[in-house]
């Protein structure tokens, strides 16, 4: 399952974030810390489901469709509040950055309100920050935290890359394996880098140091959360990093929050994601609630939504180029050998062949893998296909020998 690694400074917003998007409670606090141990739970990206398209009522099995919105599961990963120094150990840094190994991609959760220092204490009021120097340490952090690993006996790696003529890059991946970075981003590094991968030993600290910032990026992509757009001065902050160029999401976990919160009530009807919700029994709700709902609804106006669906989206699928797939046994009933109405979605990388695609399925499908069939278009398709985002296919492969 994809995993997503949510990270930021203490008091960022980050646990509300993670309780909004999971639905599993989490302590939050106004204190730096809170958060200690990673909690770990299942949020969703969400797509446009193929059952409306197709015009059947599904049942999903490994995922769940709520009015035509399917949602796939994915990990996320709340950890600790990362603070200055933290690749050097400080506060719970070496912890910070251990649970973030495993990460595919990365969600930066920042206090766009500017209330909180470096460290999470809090200044007293909005506006006394400038969040734009949170997303500038936390690449620092983790970009030095790379260097830091790299470094390792870097002398005397090199020297034996260059002896004995090995490939750098498939060395780099042994070293790095624990990073959870395939080889094929340290080719990517290499290369936009422009550094000699024959001759590694010819690399300065500061060499090093801009290979590791660019592996970084490649191999676990962070995307900005402008978190608490609920609070005024947080738009003008928000602007100010559009304006630099950062591709930042505005948010608002606490919103996404209450919401979810009044959902498991009864008292509304919401879809994440949504830009609108309806409230199905007001007397459930005092007149301190539905002002707070109207407040709620004007931000929803205003963004279009909360920001945390759209924030966990464009994570999966516009930077980790993700798409989704359904595959079916029954090409005319859309069904699996059970009856069940397009009962799986798999996410799979762009690129992904219909033939991979079935080893992903079931080993045996990819070994004995003849042609994979369009459902839409009932069109064969060859093993060396590339799949398209929402395809649905069928996987045809010749029957196991005994």
């Amino acid at each position: 399952m994809l995993r997503i690694g949510l990270l930021g400074k203490p008091n960022s917003g980050k646990s509300t974030f993670f309780a909004a998007a999971t639905g599993k409670d989490v302590k939050i606090a106004d204190y730096p810390f809170t958060t200690i141990d990673p909690n770990v739970g299942i949020a969703y990206v969400s797509i446009e489901c193929v059952c409306r398209e197709f015009g059947v009522k599904d049942n999903p099995k490994n995922s769940v469709c709520i009015d035509g919105i399917r949602f796939i599961p994915v990990e996320l990963w709340d950890v600790a509040g990362l603070v200055p120094g933290a690749w050097q150990g400080r506060g719970l840094g070496n912890k910070f950055l251990d649970d973030l190994r495993q990460a595919d991609v990365l969600l930066h959760i920042v206090d766009a309100s500017g209330r909180y220092d470096a460290e999470g204490k809090d200044l007293g009021k909005p506006g006394m920050w400038d969040p734009i120097e949170d997303i500038r340490f936390l690449e620092h952090e983790l970009q030095r935290w790379f260097w830091q690993i790299l470094k390792r006996n870097w002398t005397k790696f090199a020297r034996r890359v260059e002896v004995e003529k090995k490939d750098l890059a498939l060395s780099l991946a042994v070293i790095l394996s624990g990073l959870n970075i395939s080889e094929d981003k340290i080719r990517i590094a290499i290369e936009e880098s422009k550094l000699d991968p024959e001759h590694p030993s010819s690399w300065s600290d500061e060499d090093i140091l801009m290979f590791a910032g660019i592996l970084r990026r490649v191999s676990k992509p962070i995307v900005v959360v402008a978190n608490k757009m609920d609070i005024p001065v947080a738009e003008d902050n928000y602007k100010r990093m559009l304006k630099l160029g950062i591709n930042a999401i505005p948010a608002s976990a606490l919103a996404e929050f209450i919401l979810i919160k009044f959902v498991e009530k009864g008292v509304i009807k919401y879809i994440r994601g949504s830009s609108t919700f309806e409230v199905i029994d007001s007397n459930k709700i005092t007149d301190k609630e539905k002002k707070l709902l109207e407040k709620i609804q004007e931000l929803l106006d205003k963004w279009g939504s909360t920001g945390v669906q759209k924030a966990i989206n464009h994570a999966v699928f516009d930077v980790k180029k993700m798409i989704a797939v359904y595959p079916v046994e029954d090409e005319n009933k859309l069904t699996d050998k059970k009856g069940n109405v397009l009962p799986d979605v798999f996410l799979v990388p762009q690129g992904t062949t219909a033939k991979e695609f079935a080893g992903k399925i079931h080993s045996d499908l990819a070994k004995n893998f003849i042609y994979a069939l369009d459902v839409r278009t009932k069109t064969k398709l060859s093993a060396d296909y590339k799949l398209r985002h929402r395809d649905v296919i069928k996987i045809y492969a010749a029957a196991r020998r005994k």
